[in-house]
This record gives structure tokens, sequence and C-alpha cells, in this order.
């Protein structure tokens, strides 16, 4: 008897209901009744408030609620949906079809796109006959960093999962550039988004015997222009913003409204956010967020609007906006420029007077996943010969404050035609850590990172009784622990969790290293310290033995904030669901070893699979 195959449906273009819904619903939708309409979820009282259940793309799409909001992230980032304001709220952020997102209904191509960019990279006969003629060169690398390091494509991005030895290959590349292709030092730039990572390149280039190569992070390249042509752009000296300057201007903001600063940060913090912190601390907060809130709307070159009428803390959210838009002003008077000012105000100079553009032929940035318009854009005016990104999607954690996980992802629409490559080797964690790792990004359909190492580690889920009970419970850890107490890491969402485990530690004598969002210290553990850390400050190290604590539905996604500001101007250009499983991602990829994740409450659904 002859077998009949079982068909199986092609979902590839399922995404295109998503636009279908948009067309079909009769007036502009936010994004969880957008869900709720493609889910057939009766529980909104919109449904049937609107009688939405009649329209044939009711019920029509069987994914996930998380699902449907990346989905609507992707097409919102290439343009096939885009932001509007509703009559009744002019900040409310509603959802309206694009004619490109018309025209994708019946043509669709943003699957192939999204396929081309999932592709797991292909070692052709060429790339083996130009391995060969690198053959001393290469001897070292994996056939992907071969291919990476060599690549002579116009623009070309590379894909870099952790572990995967990104920096040594960036740095590699240097090398090939100047010692194998002759290309002048001079004539390539790097760009690092920390001074520590500028530092370790600059470290590592000099002792392969290579100096005077353009090292620089977006900010110090931009600082460079602005001080050399300080006379042409500015109408009066000018200088970066310092710590004291950024004091003076707080108190000077809230004076100016006819208040006390001490006054101002006891209504804005909850008990809960004053838990184990000083004063100092708590100013330094505030000053933080009033400044990260201005940055925002400096970045995306925007007015800062008054956004307390739509907020549900309206006396906080005045008391901010009057702070932001005293602080602009003096800023301006003062003559004084903060980061975001450096890079907007190059790109400035640089639109007014072309000819002064410096002239690259290789442009190579690092942590391509980390960044927002303004540098995108410095990047392009900049336009040399050959552009080169490495980064990882899975790990872009910082939409929060601006960046934007869209222009990884969309590479090829700002640089056409780019070489895509995947670096899939995972030098630093064991077999199971990595398996665990791929389920837990999954959802983005990258290629799995594979292990280089065959040993299995240890991966342990626990729950405990209670919080108190789960510091405990790490606290004797690290006193048994076998490892140096260097090689041991405490990762936590917020900062409030870690700050309660370091006064338990420091009872019992435990030496720790606090790395917070406050505690912008960029020094590292010394022999014999723990490191505390909140995730956003643990990337790019490593340790062998890695907690995760407070790993629930309360704090994986995060529902609470250490930032009010923040939260306060809703910023809502990103899918912070998704973010919150990529912060989880690079929190359990730190670990070599040992990963123990507890819990004291429900634990989060990134641990159901």
């Amino acid at each position: 008897m002859t077998e009949i195959k079982e068909h199986k449906r092609d979902d590839a273009t399922d995404y295109t209901k998503i636009l279908k819904a948009l067309i079909e619903i009769p007036f502009p939708v936010g994004k969880r009744l957008l869900a709720d309409f493609l889910n057939g979820n009766y529980k909104n009282k919109s449904i049937t408030k609107n009688r939405l259940d009649e329209r044939p793309s009711f019920d029509s799409l069987q994914w996930s609620q998380e699902k449907i909001t990346e989905w609507t992230e992707r097409l919102l980032s290439h343009k096939m949906i885009e932001h509007t304001s509703a009559d009744y709220n002019k900040f409310a952020k509603l959802l309206k079809l694009t004619m490109k997102g018309r025209t994708e209904i019946f043509r669709p191509t943003l699957h192939k796109q999204e396929k081309m960019l999932n592709k797991k990279t292909e070692i052709t006969e060429e790339d083996k006959i130009n391995f060969q003629k690198h053959k001393n060169f290469l001897e070292t690398f994996n056939p992907q960093q071969k291919k990476a390091i060599i690549n002579e494509a116009k623009n070309v991005l590379c894909i870099a999962g952790a572990g995967s030895g990104k920096t040594t290959v960036l740095t590699k590349r240097i090398e090939f550039l100047i010692k194998e292709k002759n290309i002048q030092p001079e004539k390539i730039l790097a760009i690092t988004f920390t001074r520590k990572a500028r530092n370790e390149m600059v470290s590592r280039l000099k002792s392969l015997g290579i100096e005077n190569t353009n090292i620089h992070t977006f900010n110090s390249f931009c600082e460079n222009i602005l001080r050399q042509n300080e006379r042409r752009i500015y109408s009066q000296q000018t200088r970066v913003i310092s710590y004291a300057d950024k004091i003076l201007a707080i108190n000077l903001a809230i004076a100016n409204q006819g208040l006390e600063l001490g006054q101002v940060i006891e209504g804005y913090f909850s008990e809960s956010q004053k838990e184990n912190k000083t004063q100092n601390q708590l100013v330094n907060s505030f000053m933080n967020d009033c400044f990260s809130v201005l940055e925002h709307f400096k970045a995306k070159k925007i007015d800062p609007h008054d956004f307390s009428h739509n907020s549900n803390d309206k006396d906080n959210a005045r008391i901010i906006y009057n702070t932001i838009a005293f602080i602009e002003d003096h800023l301006k008077t003062q003559g004084l420029r903060d980061f975001t000012d450096q890079i907007v105000d190059a790109l400035g100079f640089f639109k007014k007077h072309p000819d002064e553009i410096p002239k690259f032929d290789h442009v190579l940035i690092d942590e391509y996943q980390d960044v927002n318009n303004s540098q995108v854009q410095l990047i392009k005016i900049i336009n040399p010969n050959n552009v080169f990104a490495v980064g990882d999607p899975r790990q872009s954690i910082f939409g929060w404050r601006g960046s934007d996980i869209k222009f990884i992802l969309n590479f090829k629409d700002d640089f056409p035609n780019p070489e895509i490559i995947h670096l899939e080797k995972n030098y630093r964690s064991t077999k199971n850590i990595i398996q665990f790792m791929n389920k837990t990004i999954k959802e983005m359909k990258l290629p799995d990172l594979l292990h280089h190492k065959e040993e299995q580690g240890k991966i342990t889920i626990l729950e405990l009784p209670s919080e108190e009970t789960e510091r405990s419970f790490i606290l004797n850890q690290i006193k048994e622990s076998k490892n140096p107490r260097e090689e041991i890491f405490v990762l936590a969402r917020t900062n409030k969790q870690l700050t309660s485990l370091s006064e338990l530690l420091k009872q019992h004598g435990i030496v720790h290293i606090l790395k917070t969002d406050e505690i912008k210290t960029t020094t590292n553990a010394k022999p014999g310290e723990v490191t505390l850390a909140t995730i956003h400050a643990i990337k790019g190290l490593e340790a062998n033995e890695v907690y995760v604590i407070g790993a629930t539905t309360q704090n994986f996604p995060c529902r609470a904030s250490d930032h009010p500001a923040i939260e306060m101007i809703k910023i809502e250009n990103y899918n912070k669901d998704a973010e919150e499983k990529r912060l989880f991602y690079v929190a359990i990829s730190r670990a070599r070893e040992k990963l123990t994740i507890t819990h004291s409450g429900k634990k989060t659904s990134y641990l159901n699979d």
C-alpha cells in the first residue's frame, strides 16, 4: 500500500495575519488588543464591545502573546506598521498599517530576509582556498572565524554568540588588514562601547606590534572632533559635563521649583526602593534618572514634553519634567555637553561641513546590537569603503536607554548586500549549559551555539521558601565552594536584591564587589572577592560558578523598576518582554561550569521548558 505523506502547512508567512488584522480592525489598536484579537481572547471586553469576533482574522493565529508582540516589533522595525497617537491621549502609542505593510500582505518577502539572517554560515571551496593562502596567519581559528577575519565584502555583519571569541576575531581582522593587506593603520577606525573595551583592544594590538590605529568609543571619537572644531561649532567655550556639574544642576533645578532635594527624594522613591540605600545613593539615582530622561528626548530628536498629564504619578512626573527643562537650559548657558550631545553635535558639524568628515577605508564596530540611531547615522556619514560590524542580537539588552535591536536585525537596510557570518562555537561554557542557553532563546530562530567543551557542567534550578532563605542559601554555597571567590558571580535583576544580599555577606565577612546600575564601577573582582552584580552591569564577564537569584515572574520579566522616571515617559519603542528574556539569557551565559538558578515565588516562565 502506498504511504500517503502528511502535508505540512507552510507557516512561514503567518506573520502577515498581524498585518491583515490591522486592516480588519476599524480603528488603531494597542499591542494587547491586537494579540487578544488574533488569539480569540474574549476576556478582552473590547472584542465583544466592538464586535471584532465577526472579523475574518479573529482567532486566526495561535501564537503566544509574547510571540505576537515580538513579531509586531519586527514589523514596526521594518516600517510595515507604525505608531500613531490616540485622539483621547496623544502620548498613547497605537498601531497603524503602512503602505509597505499592505504590500507585504499580498507579496510577502520578510520571511525570506529573516531566513537569510538566521541561515548557518556556509564554508565554500573558495573560502577553503583563501584559508590556505593565509594558513600560518589563521591556524588557531575555526572556519567561521577565519571567514570573518579575511572577508573582503564591502559590508560584513558578524553575529558572534556568547563565548565565541568576537574580540579576538575583531582584533585579528585589524591585524590582517595591516599585515596581510597592507592597509595603513591611520585608515582604520575601530569603535567600542566602553573605555574598558577600548583599552583592552589597544593593549592586544600593541602586543601584536600594531600602533597608531584609531581605536575609540563613539563618544571619544566625537569628542575629538568637537574639540578640534570648537570655535566653528559653538558660540562659547564648552566642555563635557562632570559629576560635580550634574549635582549642581540638579540642586539648582530643584531649588528653582521652590523645593528641597531631600523632600523630593523622599517622595520620588518607594519605601522598598529606599531600603538599604544611603541618602547619597538615592540622590545619585535620582540624578541619573533625570539625565537619562533628558538624553532620551535628545537622542530621539524631540523636545521634552510635559509627560505628567498622562502619568499615574503626576506630582513626581511634573517635578521630573521641570527638572529636565531647567537642566537643558542650564547646560546651554554654561557651555556643558553630555554624552548624547557629543554625538548629535558631531553629526550636525559633519552635515554642515562634509569636507571635514575623516576618511577611513575600514570601520569596525563592536557590540553592534547596542547601537542607537545617532550612532548608525555617524557610521553612514563617515561612509568608509568597508563596514565590519560584530554583535549578537541575543544579547541586546539596552533598549530602555535608547539602543535598538532593529539595527542589527535589519543591517542590510543601512549597509546593502552584506555578508552575514555566524560565529557559532562557544568556547566558554560546558555542553549542557550551552544547550540550556539555546532553549531559552529559541524564539529568535538564530543558529544554535555549538559546544567546544565536551564535559557536562552542573545546572540546578531550586525553589526556596523565602527571599531570606534564598540569601542564606547563597551565603552557604559561597562558604562551601571549591572555586576561588573571584570565580563566583551572584546575579540579580534589580539593585534592591543585591543590596540585601550584600548586607548579609558583610555580616559574615565575605569580601565582595558590588556592580549595580547605580554603582558604575569598571573594576572587576580582585582575588578573594565574590562579584554581586545586576545583569546589565555584568555583560561581557564570565565565571566558573554563577548564581541567578530571584528567578520569579516578578523579576523576569521585571514588574518593578529601580528607575521611576524611565517608566514615567513610557519608552515603548522597544519590546520590553523580549528584551527581558534576552537579559535572562545574558545572565545564564556568564557561567562556564556551574549554573544555579533560585526562586522563592512562582518561577519565571523562562524556565518552563
